[in-house]
């Protein structure tokens, strides 16, 4: 894959896996990308490409994929990474927000002093599915002050309307699917 290629070649170098976890799902595989580093280093440059060294101060991850497409857009864009864990897993004083999952909740939680009144952040996930742990994210990142100037996912899938909930936000998706079909 050379960097001049279109956005087509980053699906390709995404799996679909019919019937898993459970049987009608289509689970869009990203091992297979990050084993290919063209396709993994394509991916990342395009997700950083929009901001200029500069326009970001954060680069805030959401658990656990978001870390690994974050940490390498973080280097890219010269900008501090933040974790947005599940609840508990962080050592100091945290926000949190708990939002709902289909049959339940769940909660995710920042470090209280990850960013500062003002500071620009850049939102990173490698999936957007009905939109909920990001959406979550955007709050925690508000609550202690920054400013968002964009949510990136490596995946969407349109169909599950996640971006309703990401609407005041500038959403960019690398690869879009539809539907559940291959």
């Amino acid at each position: 894959m050379t960097p001049s290629d279109g956005p087509a070649d980053l699906r390709r170098s995404i799996r679909s896996i019919p019937d898993f976890p459970k049987p009608g799902i289509m689970f869009r595989d990203i091992t297979t990308l990050l084993a290919n580093p063209e396709a993994f280093e394509e991916a990342v440059r395009r997700m950083a490409a929009p901001y200029a060294r500069g326009d970001v101060d954060l680069v805030v991850g959401a658990e656990s994929r978001g870390f690994i497409f974050g940490a390498p857009i973080a280097l890219r864009l010269g900008a501090g990474l933040v974790l947005v864990r599940k609840s508990g897993k962080l050592p100091a004083e945290t926000l949190s927000v708990t939002y709902d999952l289909e049959y339940g909740t769940d909660t995710v939680e920042m470090h209280r002093d990850a960013l500062a009144e003002g500071d620009r952040a850049l939102m990173v996930d490698d999936l957007l599915a009905t939109g909920g742990t990001m959406a979550a994210s955007c709050d925690l990142v508000e609550q202690a002050g920054g400013h968002i100037v964009g949510v990136e996912f490596l995946i969407e899938l349109a169909f599950l309307s996640g971006r309703e909930k990401l609407a005041k936000y500038p959403v960019r998706s690398q690869v879009v699917y539809n539907d559940e079909s291959p």
